[in-house]
């Protein structure tokens, strides 16, 4: 591109977009005044708006998009008359809207979404009459809409969205017959009906966006004359009436969402709109969820295009049997019916939707038995069945779902054992069979679910010993037993449960003394033993301690425990029992400090004897781990970081540094990873890396290239991991610059901060269920994903991981990590889950999109960025979503054609994902195996980055 025009030797245009350039916007740009075009997105860029930008009396375009500025917009951009393109969107500016805005023309964008501006919206914006594109989204506008906006004959983007307007909706803005985006999404506009003639008047509209709103009224059956419609979304209002049968008329429909109005139906007639739909031969996702629909849905239902993936009926008033016409949609990913009036069975054929992933049939009557076929639901994640008339037996088929996550069939009417099979799903995270008939004994395969962490199957008749083996499914924080007929001792083994929060096996018939272990359990503050037949001395410690939560009563022959519990105090030995006891303990003791003296003696003298041999041997080195280097010693890394010089220092850790080095006969850098083997650790992080990475291979993983044990010039241990290189640095130093300007942020576009997140997401999918063994990273934090050339992300620094199936055995107390990312469970001295890493990498994720470290200042007095991002979610998530590169909104809507959701809706979405990985409670945060799928999902819906490159080019030329 020129920059000057020839014959004038003048700078007509100055493009510096995503050129990571962070400082102040230099006021001295007023002086180049003949330039045209002022390009600055994508950077880093603070401060305020220079006024002097005013005087730029011939600029075009001034795009200042996703950077950091913040103040006032200034009133002198007024002065630049010939303006045709104003982007400040997804930054932090404050203060109005300036009203002298409404004299710029000439302008055809503007595009001010995404930030932190107040006060109503201009009227003066009404005299703008060659607007294209006008986004105010996601700010925190107030007032009423102005009549003037309806003046803007030629706009094709009207986005108002997630502000706090109020006051009805002029009829003129439904009059504007060139708007394909018309987007009013949550806000708090009046309780108004749509007029009549809605969609006569908008034969362009594409997307409707009037969700979270309070609309009332019927939905205008004119709607369909808006006949390029492809989504509709009018959620959360209340609209009443029928469902037009016009809508079906609609051939580019591809989303329907009525959910959360008071829509009915109750006849054929007013059931219309199902036989409608069928000519929708695109339509995707429909939700009609939350109304007052009744009565039978027609089986013309089958007729609804085979790509509808998302079928939501719920919590409506529908009767009859199960819809015959469901069958027909094999693409179907989620299915709910639940809270309705159903009856009948179950039908097998529910069993040949093979892409099945949520099935939701609670709260309703079905009866008969669970069809066999539904274990050829592979990809089943959510079986819901609770609170219906179900009969027959468990089929063990269920065992052949092998994704499914969470089973509910409490309170119906099935007999028979609990079958094995179930237990065998490597993913089951809760077992929920309560208030039915079931008999035999709760099978000892139930160690098998090693992720279960909610069992319940209180008021059945199973009989027989609480199995052992229980004890083994560590991640358990419910057990739910109450109401049957087990027998003999309370398994000492469920002292091994270090996440049990509660736990209740009253009303039984076991006998025997309560285990101490379960005193020692931090988490359980529930305990219910009560009407049983144990006997003995309750625990004074842990849960035993609050009498609020533990209840003894029925069985008598407990004594002692504290005050609180008001049970009978145990009797007290004879004295001359006590002195057999006392005399018995005394030599116990002695003979153990005997023992203990001799060890240390014995350890001191192999400790000497071990590092005079070491000093003695040559320089150890370990096998490679890669063919790249067959071998690399002390001397090859001293040479190749010109001996561990600063200059080369590249990073520090909690075990040692990290050194850029070209080692001899290389072409390309490399990291050494050099181990500070005198901090207690490191050596155990040496090789526990070694260990994770020498039989691991992901393309999201840094890979390990060789390792060198050995000793250093001076006879000290030395221990170094070698790695690939990459240029671009950690996640964290993109995400927070540093104050003295080195290593400053490069800006990640919504797009790249997507695909980061896929990435990552698929690394940890790979560690927990696609290695060989399942491991642990444990220390997830941006500073340990880095990103190479591409800007692919790659996780490293694996000196916490563990191998799962070696978890069992580890030491709560070296559970590590680091302060912020470490899941609540840890910090508390629970086990390593690998549920662990999904709450890391879910506080990641709310970091990404929220400009915030978990540690920041303003998170205090209880505050942390989990609440705060829950405290504003989802209707004003602008709140919190304070780092300015992330509310993108598309520009122009030649580029909106090739997305499905607004920059609004995305960024929604993947923070409702990180607070779904960050939810206290292990048992309830989203698996490793999801992850990946939803935020691919996310990120193919929104291409920001091609819609403005498309958007730029088009005003440009």
């Amino acid at each position: 591109m020129d920059l000057c025009r020839k014959h004038l030797q003048r700078v007509t245009q100055l493009d510096l977009t995503d050129q990571r350039l962070t400082g102040y916007i230099s006021p001295s740009l007023g002086n180049l005044t003949h330039l045209r075009a002022l390009r600055l997105s994508n950077n880093s860029f603070s401060g305020e708006i220079p006024a002097s930008l005013g005087h730029l009396r011939r600029v075009e375009i001034i795009s200042l998009s996703n950077n950091s500025l913040q103040g006032w917009i200034p009133d002198e951009l007024s002065n630049c008359s010939n303006l045709q393109i104003l982007s400040l969107y997804s930054n932090r500016l404050e203060g109005r809207i300036p009203h002298t805005i409404g004299s710029l023309s000439k302008l055809v964008i503007l595009n001010l979404s995404g930030n932190n501006i107040t006060g109503s919206i201009p009227r003066s914006i009404g005299n703008m009459t060659a607007l294209n594109v006008l986004s105010l989204s996601a700010n925190y506008l107030q007032g009423s809409i102005p009549e003037e906006l309806g003046q803007l004959l030629d706009v094709s983007y009207l986005g108002l969205g997630a502000n706090f307007l109020s006051g009805r909706v002029p009829p003129t803005l439904f009059n504007l017959s060139s708007v394909i985006y018309l987007g009013l999404e949550i806000n708090h506009l009046d309780k108004a009906a749509l007029p009549s003639d809605f969609g006569s008047h908008l034969p362009n509209l594409q997307h409707l966006g009037l969700d979270s709103n309070n609309f009332e009224g019927p939905i205008p059956a004119s709607l369909a004359n808006a006949s390029s419609l492809i989504d509709i979304g009018l959620s959360r209002n209340y609209f009443s009436g029928t469902v037009p049968s016009s809508v079906g008329s609609l051939h580019d429909l591809t989303f329907l969402n009525l959910e959360s109005n008071s829509l009915e139906a109750s006849d054929r007639e007013s059931w219309e709109f199902i036989d409608s739909l069928a000519n929708c031969s695109k339509l995707q996702a429909i939700a009609l969820a939350m109304n007052q629909l009744g009565g039978a849905v027609p089986s013309s239902i089958g007729n609804i295009s085979s790509q509808l993936q998302v079928l939501y009926l719920g919590t409506n008033q529908l009767s009859g049997v199960f819809p015959s016409g469901i069958a027909n949609f094999k693409n179907l990913i989620a299915l709910s019916l639940e809270n309705n009036q159903y009856v009948g069975a179950i039908p097998e054929w529910v069993g040949k939707l093979g892409n099945l992933q949520v099935l939701y049939l609670e709260g309703n009557s079905f009866t008969g038995p669970i069809p066999l076929s539904i274990g050829n639901l592979s990809q089943l994640l959510h079986l819901y069945l609770q609170d219906n008339k179900i009969n027959g037996l468990l089929p063990p088929s269920l065992g052949n779902m092998k994704n499914l996550q969470r089973l509910n069939i409490t309170n119906n009417t099935l007999h028979g054992s609990v079958p094995a099979e179930i237990f065998s799903l490597p993913t089951l995270i809760s077992c929920q069979l309560s208030f039915n008939k079931l008999d035999g004994m709760l099978p000892s395969e139930v160690s098998n679910a090693k992720q279960l962490m909610e069992l319940e199957l209180s008021s059945n008749k199973l009989s027989g010993e609480i199995p052992t083996t229980l004890g083994n499914c560590r991640d358990l924080e419910v057990i739910e037993l109450a109401q049957n007929s087990l027998v003999r001792d309370v398994p000492v083994s469920l002292g091994n449960l270090e996440s049990l929060k509660r736990l209740n096996i009253s009303h039984n018939n076991l006998s025997g003394t309560l285990p101490k272990s379960l005193g020692d359990l931090k988490f359980l503050n529930q305990i219910d033993i009560s009407y049983n037949h144990l006997v003995g001395e309750v625990p004074t410690e842990g849960v035993f301690l609050n009498a609020s939560g533990t209840m003894l009563e029925g069985n008598s022959g407990l004594c002692g425990g504290v005050a609180e519990l008001h049970i009978p105090a145990c009797s007290v030995p004879s004295s001359g029992a006590l002195r057999r006891r006392r005399s018995f303990r005394v030599k116990v003791i002695s003979a153990v400090v005997i023992t203990v003296i001799s060890l240390l003696v014995i350890l001191i003298i192999l400790s000497f004897l071990y590092r005079k041999k070491k000093m003695e041997q040559a320089p150890l080195v370990l096998p490679s781990l890669g063919s790249k280097f067959p071998t690399v010693t002390y001397k090859d890394l001293a040479e190749g970081t010109d001996q561990f010089s600063a200059s080369n220092l590249i990073g520090k850790g909690r075990y040692g540094s990290v050194y850029k080095a070209k080692l001899h006969g290389q072409t390309n850098y490399v990291a050494v990873k050099v181990f500070d083997m005198e901090t207690r650790g490191a050596n155990r992080s040496f090789v526990a890396e070694c260990e994770a990475l020498r039989s691991i291979r992901h393309r999201n993983l840094v890979p390990i290239l060789t390792a060198c044990s050995s000793i250093d010039s001076r006879g000290n241990d030395f221990k170094a991991l070698v790695y690939e290189f990459l240029s671009n640095g950690s996640l964290d130093s993109f995400l927070h610059p540093k104050e003295d300007g080195t290593h400053g942020s490069c800006f990640l576009t919504l797009t790249q901060r997507l695909s980061i997140a896929v990435d990552i997401a698929n690394a940890l999918e790979y560690l927990h269920h696609g290695s060989q063994r399942p491991i642990v990273h444990s220390d997830l934090k941006p500073s340990n994903i880095l990103l190479d050339n591409d800007m692919t992300a790659r996780i490293c620094d694996f000196g916490l991981a563990r191998f799962f199936d070696n978890v069992s055995t580890s030491s709560t107390s070296a559970v590590k990590g680091t302060i912020g990312y470490i899941a609540p469970e840890y910090a508390a001295g629970g086990r390593v889950m690998l549920s662990g890493d999904v709450y890391s990498f879910g506080i990641i994720l709310l970091e990404m999109f929220t400009g915030r470290r978990p540690t920041d200042d303003t998170f205090k007095d209880g505050m942390s960025i989990v609440s705060f991002v829950e405290a504003s979610f989802p209707d004003h998530i602008t709140e919190i979503v304070v780092d300015a590169q992330l509310l993108e909104e598309i520009d122009d809507y030649e580029a909106l054609k090739e997305c499905t959701v607004t920059a609004m809706e995305c960024v929604q979405s993947v923070l409702r994902v990180g607070l779904s990985c960050t939810c206290q409670s292990p048992n309830e945060r989203m698996s490793t195996r999801e992850l990946p799928m939803k935020l691919q999902a996310i990120k193919e819906s929104y291409d920001v980055d091609e819609a403005l490159q498309v958007v730029e080019h088009q005003q440009t030329t």
